[in-house]
């Protein structure tokens, strides 16, 4: 079922999500299966489940192809991460055009650090354990923000490179 994703404004996505107690829950096949179905209709390179409201520590990622609102990325395989945590590597950081479904129609340039190691489960219970680089790398910070309470535009340092797609013709921008 394809969910209303709350929008930039809304406390909820405010709060920190809480940690899951059983994977294989009815409640989180239904959540999983939801978030996928919203993810796919809006072309999303994620998902946070307290983007649709769910207090959840559960992250889906990728799509295994190319994502239309991300043309020139590289592909991300499709993941399921719930409970999980990120060990940066190394404090090379790297500034990239981000946008979210929460904060619909704009982009802003956000630094994140360029290569993490991620854990957690999968939606079999399986243990989940990838070191990252880049555009990978940047998805897994953006949607774990989402489990903090944190939006993309809190971690912005420059809000001259903010603002609605079409204006700031990003096709015309350098990637920094």
């Amino acid at each position: 079922m394809i969910r209303p994703v709350l929008r930039m404004g809304d406390a909820r996505l405010l709060r920190i999500a809480r940690p899951v107690t059983d994977v294989f829950a009815p409640d989180i096949r239904a959540l999983l299966t939801d978030m996928r179905d919203t993810m796919a209709h809006l072309n999303g390179a994620g998902l946070a489940a307290p983007q649709i409201g769910v207090d959840l520590r559960v992250v889906i990622f990728g799509s295994g192809e190319v994502n239309p609102r991300y043309p020139e990325a590289p592909i991300v395989p499709p993941t399921v991460l719930i409970n999980p945590q990120i060990d940066f590597i190394g404090d090379e950081m790297e500034d990239g055009w981000e946008g979210c479904l929460s904060v619909p129609g704009l982009r802003g340039m956000v630094p994140r650090y360029q290569r993490l190691r991620y854990r957690g489960l999968g939606e079999h219970g399986e243990a989940i354990d990838r070191i990252v680089e880049g555009f990978h790398a940047r998805v897994v910070q953006h949607e774990c923000d989402h489990l903090d309470g944190v939006l993309y535009p809190m971690r912005m340092r420059d809000f001259t490179r903010f603002g609605f797609v079409e204006e700031l013709n990003l096709a015309s921008m350098p990637d920094e």
